[in-house]
């Protein structure tokens, strides 16, 4: 915890902090493998502090696991803890594996007998639990995808294309090969597309021992494409979201959709 946060709890002050938006993430133990039986360990949280178990564990449902030929792989050892959710991953072929957690689904507002209600699940669900007599319906469909890059000997990239739902990384620069000081490429596509515009952060994990953030924000040019310099070795949280009218539910007035991505950063 910061000195001078120690400090004002110690002194019993009622100076209000201001906390830092929650953050989703997937956190491998490590993203260079190599071996012939290597294991991945993943931790995954919702947190104030980038990377520290400290609000509650990340469902995993909707989690996608890729193998380098392109076939699905289960998660071993799975589990849902106080504040984080585990999973281990035998990174039995060679190649790079992408490991993501994608949500689609909707959430509605509405009012019933004069009170304001809210509730949130799949599309399909809406006509039995959204009651008949709801008036002022106002539904925003969501998509999000939460994921990383591992990579167990060669870096490739045949699993890496976008699957057309919602906001994806593509990388030009492989997301397994960063290092301090070198520049890196990354196209980020809605719905396969590249998208101009999308205003991206970029914050190395580590958060609750600095008092600064330090974020990176960057936008995406005509191509979609942004670049970041890695000013330090470590672990990095990207994060865009976006919010349109391009709605596939039917009784959906807007769409949000959401990306984050960890990816590891390695010294010279």
């Amino acid at each position: 915890m910061h000195r001078f946060l120690l400090t004002i709890l110690a002194a019993g002050c009622l100076i209000p902090i201001t906390a830092s938006a929650h953050k989703t993430w997937l956190l491998p133990s490590q993203t260079v493998f190599s071996g012939n039986d290597p294991w991945l360990t993943v931790d995954a949280a919702v947190s104030n502090d980038l990377f520290y178990f400290n609000h509650f564990p990340l469902g995993l449902e909707g989690l996608q696991i890729t193998a380098p030929d392109g076939n699905s792989v289960e998660p071993e050892n799975a589990a849902q803890l106080k504040y984080r959710s585990v999973f281990d991953v035998p990174l039995t072929q060679r190649g790079t594996y992408r490991i993501a957690r994608v949500s689609n689904g909707v959430f509605a507002g509405y009012e019933l007998n004069g009170e304001r209600k809210r509730w949130r699940g799949k599309p399909e669900s809406m006509a039995t639990e959204i009651p008949k007599e709801a008036t002022n319906l106002r539904v925003t469909e969501s998509v999000s995808r939460i994921e990383t890059f591992v990579s167990n000997g060669p870096l490739t990239t045949e699993n890496l294309q976008p699957t057309g739902n919602g906001i994806e990384l593509v990388p030009i620069t492989h997301p397994n090969d960063l290092f301090e000081g070198e520049q890196a490429t990354f196209r980020l596509v809605v719905n396969a597309e590249p998208s101009k515009g999308l205003e991206v952060t970029i914050l190395r994990g580590g958060t609750r021992y600095r008092n600064a953030q330090d974020e990176i924000h960057v936008t995406t040019d005509a191509n979609g494409e942004f670049q970041i310099t890695w000013p330090k070795p470590g672990m990095y949280w990207i994060e865009t979201s976006i919010q349109d009218s391009h709605t596939s539910v039917d009784q959906a007035n807007s769409r949000r959709l959401g990306y984050t991505a960890t990816l590891e950063v390695l010294p010279q």
